[in-house]
């Protein structure tokens, strides 16, 4: 290679890394923006206008132009949609599904805008939809009243600009909130429930007459609902299935919750009786048109308490959060129920009004024309052109023999009108009936008057749109969901208490598969939320969860946590020898983190967990007025997890015994020492050591209502 070619390639790859990365993370971002934007635009938010996605808009229009009165193969729609849709058949056919699955009638015949034929699967059990092929729909007469107007419709261009497609359909009922949609986009993921169809008339009335209203969601599937937390959907639901104990060995659910099946609502429960939440002997599915799953219950075991184990352990309850997030215009924007419906209502009454204007001029044309043609034949202008040699002149003709009756006409002649004229036939003209023509011209008239007292009054009319609606449609929609008001199960009240927790003293192991050290200890008995409180005689203590097995060191006390239990400690100092007494509660703590009650190298000697009082064996000294120091500890003030206890003596202490409080003679409690910072976490503590004597013997820890290991 020559000399120049090298120097050329060196020049080339001279172009900074920087630049580089800057130009490639420019194009990455540019195109995600596109993508992103796209998808939320266009595919996965529905719009507030119409309620729908461009798919569901897409297969809604294609049906209304296929439409002949006759049903059509679903693999024929699809195909029909695809030059308005780019991304495959697949996404139509599902769409197609999750549209003609919405707001079925009872005999599953027609949903809101479809009319179906064949099997479209079972929403309960969760059972696809037959292929393509084998089943047949059509848009339903519901549909073709309330979704379509070419009139009032606008058009663009399809994505390869060969056809025409809506850019909303003039919807004059609230399809968002019937339907209901979820999707996922960029950033964003609308959860809108459905709602009563009959319900959102009766709310869109009420918003025409300036009332008060509320709408509640409404499941095809039935159920039970909570929705004291909706907030006009910015909050959540509670949905629980409804269960129905025929005996105290029997549960039925009869209905399943909302957004879930019977196949998936089985497998829950399944899965809570293997982890050992409830109790079952059997559980069958005889679902058919409607659920029925029954759960048969072994001895010992009742309805009324599985009944709430399947509450919260199971998909029997659920929590579902809304986001009714919608595309205003051409941005995404979150809204209410009530914000929704005011815009539809708004909406409604625009498609109202152009529907009624178009009308009106419509009937002015026909006027017009009407009027035209009986003058032209009462007149016998007709004959004046007999004699007019060109076109010119015959139009010149009858526009003059127009002009003296302008005033009985809605508008100035056009040449469309003098066509019209001429192209009478003259068996229409021979056979013009003067008394009839007239018959017709006060029909229009009246229709004019009645399209103008419309216009006049729209909010009115509005209201008799949406109760004409009601009244022929409202029945076929019944209320599926109940709303009622419940309080979610608590786990941790309804908990079996059914794990037992061992301690391997000699091991320093904790746990519900770990062996004890002494075959005649007994175990604590917990449940999947109970925490453990491990002490040890160092005063490190630290709190943590029920596993199988855990070290701990060698840790001398082992409690089930509670936030209430106040403690009593009497703890020396090995080096000092001093005696401490001390009165303290765990309130809050961080899960495995170790604390101090006592400070370094100190050692507890005694622990209760109920009022006690004890008294200290001192040396006898005849030069000392006492023998003895007696504490109540109910006397002495609650401290803090890290703070030092009050000051009992600095003496040698040999030995100590509970004794009944009222011997305490009644005098103030020991001054407690300064609390010093706490120390660092350490690792387990050897106790042991009285000062330079050895430990004490107290009496045994009597504690007969905290479970605990000693």
């Amino acid at each position: 290679m020559s000399e120049e070619a090298n120097d050329n390639l060196e020049g080339s790859a001279a172009v900074p890394e920087s630049a580089t990365d800057d130009a490639l993370r420019e194009l990455m971002q540019r195109n995600y923006m596109e993508w992103a934007s796209y998808v939320v635009r266009d595919r996965a938010i529905p719009a507030l206008e119409d309620g729908l996605k461009p798919v569901q808009r897409r297969i809604l229009h294609t049906l209304f132009t296929m439409d002949d009165g006759r049903m059509h193969k679903v693999n024929n729609v699809v195909g029909a949609v695809m030059p308005f849709h780019p991304h495959g058949d697949a996404s139509i056919y599902e769409a197609l599904i999750v549209l003609a699955n919405k707001g079925v009638v009872k005999d599953g015949t027609t949903s809101f805008f479809i009319d179906r034929g064949g099997s479209y699967g079972n929403i309960i059990i969760g059972a696809p939809a037959a292929a393509g092929r084998y089943i047949e729909c059509r848009l339903s007469k519901f549909g073709r009243e309330v979704l379509f107007n070419p009139e009032i419709t606008d058009y663009v261009p399809t994505y390869d600009g060969r056809a025409q497609e809506p850019v909303r359909l003039p919807a004059k009922v609230p399809v968002l909130l019937m339907l209901g949609s979820t999707g996922i986009a960029a950033g964003m993921a609308p959860h809108i429930f459905p709602h009563n169809f009959a319900e959102l008339l009766q709310a869109e009335i009420a918003i025409l007459k300036g009332e008060p209203f509320q709408v509640l969601p409404d499941y095809i599937t039935g159920g039970l609902m909570d929705a004291s937390e909706y907030d006009d959907g910015r909050g959540f639901i509670q949905v629980r299935a409804r269960l129905e104990n025929e005996n105290d060995k029997k549960i039925v659910i009869t209905e399943v919750p909302a957004e879930t099946t019977t196949e998936a609502l089985i497998a829950s429960i399944e899965n809570a009786a293997r982890n050992g939440k409830i109790k079952i002997s059997g559980i069958t599915d005889l679902t058919s048109e409607t659920a029925r799953i029954e759960i048969s219950l072994p001895r010992g075991v009742y309805a009324e308490e599985t009944i709430q184990g399947l509450y919260a352990y199971t998909r029997c309850e659920q929590k579902l959060y809304s986001s009714l997030l919608v595309i205003d215009g051409r941005l995404p924007v979150e809204m209410s129920v009530s914000d929704v419906l005011r815009a539809n209502v708004k909406k409604l009454q625009e498609y109202l009004r152009r529907e009624l204007e178009l009308a009106l001029f419509h009937q002015t044309e026909l006027l017009h024309t009407r009027t035209l043609e009986r003058i032209f034949i009462e007149e016998r202008i007709y004959k004046r052109i007999e004699k007019a040699p060109t076109m010119e002149k015959i139009v010149a003709t009858v526009r003059a023999g127009l002009k003296p009756f302008r005033a009985e006409l809605q508008r100035d002649v056009s040449d469309e009108d003098i066509q019209h004229l001429l192209a009478i036939p003259i068996r229409r003209i021979s056979l013009f009936d003067i008394q009839k023509n007239q018959q017709e011209l006060d029909r229009i008239r009246g229709e004019i008057e009645k399209y103008k007292g419309l216009l006049a009054h729209q909010v009115e009319y509005a209201i008799d749109y949406l109760q004409g609606l009601y009244d022929r449609y409202g029945a076929l929609y019944p209320r599926r969901t109940e709303i009622t008001s419940f309080t979610a199960v608590d786990r941790r009240e309804i908990a079996r208490r059914d794990l037992k927790v061992w301690h391997d003293r000699v091991g320093g192991f904790i746990g519900t598969r770990v062996k004890p050290s002494n075959k005649n200890d007994s175990a604590l008995e917990c449940t999947e939320f109970d925490r453990l409180l491990v002490l040890r005689t160092d005063g490190t203590c630290v709190v943590m969860a029920v596993e199988e097995k855990s070290y701990v060191g060698q840790a001398k006390y082992v409690f089930l946590y509670n936030k209430d239990q106040v403690f009593s400690v009497l703890y020396h100092d090995k080096k000092a020898g001093t005696w401490y007494a001390k009165r303290f509660q765990i309130e809050s703590y961080i899960l495995g983190k170790e604390y101090h009650v006592a400070p370094e190298g100190c050692q507890i000697d005694a622990l209760y967990t109920e009022p006690t009082a004890v008294e200290l064996e001192l040396p006898v000294n005849r030069r000392r007025s006492f023998n003895s120091i007696k504490v109540d500890f109910e006397r002495l003030p609650l401290r803090s997890r890290e703070a030092r206890g009050f000051k009992l003596t600095s003496l040698q202490v040999l030995g100590f015994k509970t004794i009944d409080r009222s011997e305490v003679p009644p005098d103030d409690p020991p001054e407690a020492e300064a609390a010093p910072p706490a120390p660092p976490a350490s690792g387990d503590g050897a106790g042991g050591g009285n000062g330079p004597g050895e430990r004490p013997k107290g009496e045994p820890l009597h504690q007969p209502n905290l479970p605990f290991f000693l």
